[in-house]
């Protein structure tokens, strides 16, 4: 079931716009704040003034599988099953069958959520790497690449337009010019699109939203807002997504996971113009 948010005033009306335009699924408004309003001085030159401005919210989420807890994220409380979901599968945490329907959220005291996931088979939580990542970015290193497959390819113009949409949709970071911000697209139209305070927490969104879809991924393309870190190659190689298009540039790794995975890397993209830096057989 679909709510709708209960106090308006935590939200920017052009937000509200952009969510409706979008049929997201909304959580309950007490656990789904993306943005609070504070007083805060602004100081232009020599003077200064006290104004109302709207600022990113931020919440612990604590995970836990069959009642175990695995660790503990901070992440924009928005999409929180998908991002869970998404989290647990890109780093391999869980490889068993899951309900999707069965996963629970829970506000607890103060700032904390609580979501317990029900799997079958074992819990991998070994491995643990600290990343590149802003918000203290954990990864678990376990490599595993599904290359693209198929015949897919993209136009260039495609490409531009798509990434466009993704840059007007982003109506969080217009409001509060704090998060990042990933989507999926077909190539033709933005399928589901995720902002939040951590880079790597929105692609796992996005994918995650995917998952519980039952969207294939092999004709999709990736679209995200921040820096294409090895991290963020790895999740799109983990499901075999061909194209992966940033407004920044990759890092070296990120280049080689890209052809090893027979992923199309493109960066920088600014108007008319972006690099290729893997695969550039795909762009048409």
């Amino acid at each position: 079931m679909c709510l709708r948010y209960a106090d308006f005033r935590y939200i920017p009306s052009n937000y509200i716009a952009f969510i409706d335009k979008l049929h997201m699924p909304l959580l309950l408004w007490n656990i789904m704040e993306p943005c609070v309003k504070r007083r805060i001085v602004k100081v232009i030159g020599a003077s200064s003034e006290e104004v109302e401005d709207l600022i990113a919210v931020e919440r612990q989420i604590t995970i836990s599988v069959n009642d175990k807890k695995v660790l503990s994220l901070f992440c924009t409380p928005t999409m929180i099953k998908e991002f869970v979901i998404g989290f647990l599968l890109n780093e391999g945490i869980i490889n068993g069958h899951f309900c999707a329907d069965s996963v629970t959220i829970k506000e607890e005291e103060g700032r904390d959520i609580s979501v317990n996931i029900p799997a079958d088979g074992d819990v991998a939580t070994d491995g643990m790497v600290r990343t590149s990542g802003c918000i203290g970015g954990i990864t678990f290193d376990r490599k595993e690449y599904r290359p693209a497959t198929g015949s897919f390819s993209f136009t260039a113009d495609g490409i531009r337009t798509q990434f466009k949409e993704f840059n007007q949709r982003a109506g969080l970071f217009k409001a509060t010019g704090c998060v990042h911000s990933a989507a999926v697209s077909d190539g033709e139209k933005i399928l589901v699109m995720s902002e939040d305070i951590g880079r790597h927490n929105a692609v796992d969104k996005v994918i995650g939203h995917c998952i519980i879809e039952n969207v294939s991924f092999e004709d999709k393309m990736m679209l995200v807002s921040g820096r294409l870190s090895s991290e963020i190659v790895s999740k799109c190689a983990r499901w075999g997504i061909p194209l992966l298009v940033s407004r920044t540039s990759p890092t070296s790794y990120a280049v080689e996971i890209a052809e090893k995975a027979n992923i199309t890397l493109i960066g920088f993209v600014r108007g008319e113009c972006f690099n290729i830096y893997s695969n550039a057989q795909r762009i048409r």
